[in-house]
């Protein structure tokens, strides 16, 4: 296994690092012209990788270290919650016709659903909703709790997990996203969503030569 591989966009990150450490994640962004959410993977590989030091209310120094991290290790160390994304939430209450529009509204493939204390009850997919959609009931009176996958039959992921575990849920549940949750008295909150598509991001950058 070869040693990790930087991109064009992450060389010029620890360039400005080098020049102006320690700097703040929002500053390398606009010295990029780039939003910082645009660069948090980027920012969390080289971290994980060993070339930044990261220092919460400080900013990211240059380790100045050789790095002998293998491919295999820097994907190992990569977490969810670097990547996840905002989560969609409905209420039980939604109904299937509301829940159809909103999903387009959000170009989203999955709906997460929550109960009137904002925990998680349940998911929806695509194909929950077009199952039910064929037929001739009246979309505007089922209300989405009816037609949902429930707990404990839902596969997510916490904050702290490696990509990898929640690759192999998306993987073995045959699921497009998974939500992200915090555990709280009660119940599950829902902080974020983990999709498909931003895992194969993350791991192609982990490859993209320069």
């Amino acid at each position: 296994m070869s040693p990790i591989e930087l991109n064009k966009r992450q060389e010029d990150i620890l360039q400005i690092v080098k020049e102006n450490g320690p700097i703040t994640g929002e500053h390398i962004a606009e010295r990029l012209s780039l939003t910082r959410a645009t660069l948090r993977p980027d920012l969390a590989i080289l971290t994980m990788a060993g070339f930044l030091d990261a220092r919460p209310r400080v900013g990211y120094f240059y380790s100045g270290k050789k790095t002998s991290v293998t491919l295999t290790d820097s994907i190992n160390n990569l977490k969810v919650k670097d990547f996840h994304s905002g989560p969609v939430v409905v209420p039980e209450t939604m109904t299937v016709y509301d829940a159809i529009c909103f999903m387009f509204s959000e170009d989203v493939g999955t709906l997460f659903v929550v109960d009137k204390n904002e925990f998680l009850t349940g998911v929806l997919s695509r194909k929950d909703l077009l199952r039910t959609s064929i037929g001739t009931q009246d979309l505007n009176k089922i209300p989405v709790h009816i037609i949902m996958t429930r707990m404990p039959n839902i596969s997510y992921c916490e904050r702290s997990d490696s990509l990898v575990v929640a690759a192999n849920k998306l993987i073995e549940r045959e699921v497009d996203s998974l939500p992200v949750v915090e555990t709280q008295e009660g119940g599950l909150t829902i902080v974020g969503r983990l999709t498909k598509t931003t895992i194969t991001r993350a791991f192609l950058s982990l490859v993209q030569n320069v």
